[in-house]
């Protein structure tokens, strides 16, 4: 008996210890409350169909991650994968070669007038790779010590001006473990600090376009440049916001930003112009209603970051990808609910294929058109 109240006592510490480390452990955000929407689940133009089932596969060498994948001005197929590596090839996946190498994560990449690769690197800042892969940093902060902490996506405006996201001013890859981890301590923080920037490629000077989106991620830009695409990962939508706009809060109701898209089934990730005026969005996981549950509890976000990331409410796996028209009208809807080729960040379209982005997929997926 007196050894069960042995065990028993030694139990219950164990137990109060846990429950303290849950309540009370130091963890870097701070959640706060914010109003999630009701998922809307798969519905109307987002009704379930099996279009991105069955893709076939280009290798990649042993390489994986192709989060980004575009075409350059000399024709060949560019993919950013996970290890820094930009891979290039034809556009059937034969030589292919390590174009650059940037010892970070390159999360979005577009060409300039002078065919050179921009490339958004989350662990260094907004880089130029020339054409033999000659890589130097163009801008890693706002004026003199505002650091770019997260590099995510970018696009290249007709007038030279780059655009390009920064997904979180709190939380940057290269100090948190890398892309993952920072991206779970934002999005569970909800502090919204990620924001778009535009830089100036002859002197690197770069300016705050719009602030207060809950992670900035993909951007594109509009047929006549003279508006952004920009997808809002923690909170589930897509907006449109002024290319002339200067520090706007997109929280605030300004006129220079609006929601063109809102209550989405599944998390955000890259935006892409495809032909006849489309848009496309991947989306990379669906999201969890025990996720959205915790919008207003702050304090059991809190507890949930005290916990192995694999016990987090991501969603389970599920291909996504859809095109939309400029008014934010879905024109296309390519779904996998399997989800065979994991987390589709998004989709780039030629004329006879439709090449799909992935986080971890350790192969490009491809729909002849």
């Amino acid at each position: 008996m007196r050894f069960l109240r042995k065990l028993v006592g030694i139990a219950a510490l164990v137990l109060a210890g846990i429950v303290a480390w849950l309540c009370f452990w130091p963890v870097p955000a701070e959640p706060v409350a914010w109003p999630a929407p009701t998922p809307p689940g798969y519905v109307g133009a987002h009704a379930p169909n099996t279009r991105l089932a069955d893709l076939r596969t280009i290798d990649l060498g042993g390489d994986f991650g192709p989060e980004h994948i575009a075409f350059g001005p000399d024709g060949k197929l560019y993919a950013a994968m996970t290890s820094g590596n930009v891979l290039r090839m034809d556009a059937d996946g034969t030589n292919r070669e390590i174009f650059a190498k940037t010892g970070g994560r390159v999360l979005g990449f577009d060409f300039d007038a002078e065919g050179r690769m921009v490339a958004a690197d989350a662990m260094i800042g907004l880089l130029v790779i020339s054409a033999e892969g000659r890589m130097r940093v163009l801008a890693d902060r706002v004026g003199a010590d505002d650091p770019v902490r997260y590099a995510n996506s970018v696009v290249v405006a007709a007038d030279g001006t780059i655009y390009f996201t920064d997904a979180s001013a709190r939380f940057s890859p290269a100090q948190w473990g890398g892309t993952y981890e920072a991206s779970v301590l934002d999005i569970l923080e909800q502090a919204a600090t990620g924001r778009v920037l535009a830089c100036d490629p002859a002197t690197g000077n770069t300016r705050v376009v719009a602030h207060g989106l809950s992670f900035a991620n993909g951007i594109a830009l509009s047929s006549d440049g003279r508006a952004l695409f920009v997808a809002e990962t923690g909170r589930y939508r897509i907006w449109k916001i002024d290319a002339a706009a200067r520090d706007v809060d997109v929280r605030g109701g300004s006129p220079q930003a609006r929601a063109l898209i809102e209550n989405l089934p599944g998390y955000p990730d890259n935006l892409m112009r495809g032909r006849d005026g489309r848009v496309w969005v991947g989306l990379f996981r669906p999201r969890n209603p025990a996720a959205d549950a915790l919008a207003q509890r702050p304090f059991l976000r809190k507890v949930l970051l005290r916990l192995p990331r694999a016990m987090l409410p991501t969603g389970a796996p599920y291909g996504h990808v859809f095109a939309i028209d400029e008014d934010g009208r879905v024109v296309e809807d390519l779904q996998d609910p399997r989800g065979a080729y994991p987390e589709t960040t998004g989709a780039t379209e030629t004329a006879d294929r439709l090449y799909i982005h992935s986080l971890h997929a350790r192969v490009i997926g491809w729909l002849p058109r």
